[in-house]
């Protein structure tokens, strides 16, 4: 006996199959299939064959595939009784439900006591599927591991791109071929990390951003996560998503959090722009529109707060076109330096000897909104917190100290109340429109419940204040998922204010990221975390290729570094409606020197193109810039911004330094732009629009 299932859209198919009741597998997943499929034969279809040295029947790479199958790789549940004897669950249909867009299926182990529950569904908007598992046992159990419902990945995409990082290079991608064995990543810093952003696309060789097969997944959990890659003795291939190893507590329900998945056709933007779809989607609702200009005073002043010196930064970040004014560390408790106070959330009265009032009224007179920072997990051990509630803290008393802080236990209500009083008294008595929520080391041991713990006060508070924007920031990406975005409105994408390095990081989070989460500030003009000296121009134009914002002291800039930044803010601001809802399309660009990406409305009737020259070409003129997204039978004008730019080295006359170009979508994604010369560490921006 065969049962089937579908799931699918214009875009995609997901056709699921249990045979004999046993666990549901994928045997389809890919474009859209037609009208009228016969799922039934596809499943018959799907069963291979069997040859010498092998079991009689393959095991299936179900959605959890079992040990009782005799499988012969990473199974998909490992459990335990609570005296830590392994048990091997052989599990059978149970029930469904069908929804418009989803399924959710039930398979039971009756002996066990074990149930297991998939939930999954594709959003209409975004063409992402949201698949999810749950155990239920009648017993108190250990579970080693659950997985996501694990999806098989066909051979001929043979590749896979993975993400590492560090703090201040997020977001590094490392394309590596499939091989027998298992690619595990278990990511036990209880946070989703720097260096271990939970996300995978699988492709072809030949996939690029505008072409070829993509299966991209992203694992929507703060906590700490494992990914295993594998490839079995027989050549399948298979892809499991779940939480860190030893993260689940002993108990009786236990929940994967959801794996976001799609196929795209169109390459690895395809993917990407479903992805910031959602994204968007997710942070709708409680995020400001039109999305503000942003100053955070971090980089001026760091511990260093004299409230004449604060009011004299703001009034410099408005006249500059800033909209929102953050207050960063340094606030509260006696915080001169990152030793002390955390945790001592009340008002620094030695700075601010008449409270947060007079300066959230100047901040408010100038036209901007207040933000205020917080690290409401974190505990300085000299604090009164510390003293007066030693036993709240995550982990042993010798563990290795980090940033010089510990861990609060956000498991235990005790803490989690104690934050939102604190918190929660700075909101009820103060006019902030903003929390810079951050989280500055990693865990000491990783457990689930911290990052529910943490889910359950953000909760709280939007609940109770929903007219306050948060930003998820953890020593810069070190939190960024969907999960943490289902509760915050932007994410602080990293620490590091390098123009050039932030080119690199944005390009590479847009796999994944809208423009209107990610933060992206001016910083100073020598980098505080590099060391660089970068032009205003190539700055400003990096930041405002995402949510843009400032972050420098304001006082250093010369007229002629005020008036760039003005002027780009300027075309932010002008542009921002249609931009925070487009696509990012990254484009392939022939010149590994250049970092290039597309921003087309969300209508296709206008676009703005960045090209940055990262070092020196290898040639000496510039390859042609394809295009890409564009109606190709329709008429664009292209416009180059700043083409007063071009230095006195490019001597020729390319049309673009002093005309306007009109020309075909056709042309422009099959030939391509043709750019003046110019020096590395700058930037040409191109608009175009559909005439």
């Amino acid at each position: 006996m065969i049962k089937t299932w579908h799931l699918g859209d214009s875009r995609q198919s997901m056709v699921l199959a249990s045979f004999d009741g046993r666990l549901p597998e994928v045997v389809y997943w890919g474009p859209a299939l037609p009208e009228g499929e016969a799922h039934q034969a596809i499943a018959a279809a799907s069963i291979a064959d069997v040859s010498g040295g092998m079991v009689d029947r393959n095991a299936a790479v179900s959605l959890s595939p079992e040990a009782s199958q005799t499988f012969p790789g990473h199974c998909g549940l490992s459990v335990r009784d609570k005296n830590g004897t392994q048990l091997a669950p052989d599990s059978r249909f149970r029930s469904e439900a069908v929804s418009e867009h989803g399924v959710t299926l039930v398979f039971a182990d009756d002996a066990l006591g074990l149930t297991l529950t998939f939930n999954l569904a594709l959003d209409a908007k975004s063409s992402l599927f949201k698949l999810r598992s749950s155990l239920e046992s009648a017993d108190e159990i250990i579970v080693d591991w659950l997985a996501a419902p694990v999806l098989p990945v066909p051979a001929h995409t043979g590749e896979m791109i993975e993400f590492s990082g560090r703090w201040c290079a997020e977001f590094l991608t490392r394309r590596i071929p499939f091989a027998p064995g298992a690619r595990v990543r278990d990511n036990r810093t209880g946070r989703t990390d720097h260096a271990h952003f939970p996300g995978l696309i699988v492709c072809s060789p030949g996939t690029r951003n505008t072409s070829g097969e993509a299966y991209a997944f992203h694992y929507g959990w703060s906590g700490g996560h494992k990914m295993v890659a594998e490839e079995l003795q027989d050549g399948r291939r298979h892809v499991q998503f779940g939480h860190a190893s030893g993260s689940l507590p002993v108990g009786r329900t236990f929940h994967s959090a959801p794996l976001y998945v799609t196929y795209s056709g169109s390459g690895l933007n395809g993917a990407a722009t479903r992805f910031q779809k959602h994204a968007r989607n997710l942070v709708a609702e409680g995020a400001r529109s039109p999305r503000p200009v942003h100053y955070n005073c971090w980089e001026a002043v760091y511990f260093d707060h004299e409230l004449d010196e604060l009011r004299s930064i703001a009034s410099q970040a408005a006249d500059l076109g800033a909209e929102r004014f953050v207050l960063d560390d340094g606030w509260f408790g006696r915080r001169d330096d990152d030793t002390t106070s955390l945790g001592d959330w009340v008002i620094d009265r030695r700075k601010y000897p008449d409270g947060l009032t007079p300066l959230i009224e100047h901040v408010k007179a100038l036209g901007m909104e207040f933000g205020i920072w917080f690290e409401p997990e974190m505990i300085n051990e000299d604090s009164d917190l510390y003293r007066s509630h030693p036993d709240w803290v995550l982990g042993p008393a010798d563990q290795i100290r980090g940033r010089q802080q510990l861990v609060l236990d956000m498991s235990r209500q005790d803490v989690r109340s104690y934050l939102y009083e604190h918190i929660a008294s700075v909101l009820k008595h103060h006019d902030v429109g903003y929390i810079k929520w951050d989280h500055n080391r990693v865990l000491p041991v990783v457990d689930a419940s911290q990052a529910e713990g943490t889910y359950a006060l953000i909760d709280r508070l939007r609940a109770d204040f929903p007219q306050v924007e948060i930003e998820s920031c953890a020593s810069g990406g070190g939190r960024i998922d969907f999960g943490i975005l289902e509760r915050t409105q932007r994410v602080w994408l990293s620490d590091s204010n390098d123009a050039l390095e932030r080119q690199r990081i944005q390009h590479d989070a847009a796999l994944f990221l809208p423009a209107s989460v990610t933060g992206s500030h001016v910083g100073p003009r020598k980098c505080h975390t590099s060391g660089r000296v970068l032009d205003i121009k190539l700055r400003s134009w990096t930041a405002a290729q995402r949510h843009m914002g400032f972050e420098m002291d304001p006082r250093e800039l010369t007229e002629q570094e005020a008036a760039t930044l003005r002027m780009v803010t300027g075309w932010w601001k002008a542009n921002r409606d249609w931009m925070m809802q487009a696509d990012i399309l990254r484009l392939d660009s022939s010149d590994p020197a250049i970092i290039a990406e597309q921003q087309l409305a969300a209508d296709g009737s206008r676009f703005v193109a960045f090209a940055a020259q990262m070092r020196p070409s290898d040639q000496i003129l510039p390859y042609p810039l394809q295009l890409t997204g564009l109606d190709p039978n329709a008429v664009y004008k292209i416009n180059l911004i700043n083409q007063d730019e071009a230095p006195a080295l490019s001597r020729g006359a390319p049309l673009l330094k002093e005309h306007d170009l009109e020309v075909s979508g056709q042309y422009l994604m099959s030939h391509g732009l043709i750019l003046p010369w110019r020096f590395p560490e700058t930037i040409w921006v191109l608009e175009g629009r559909r005439l």
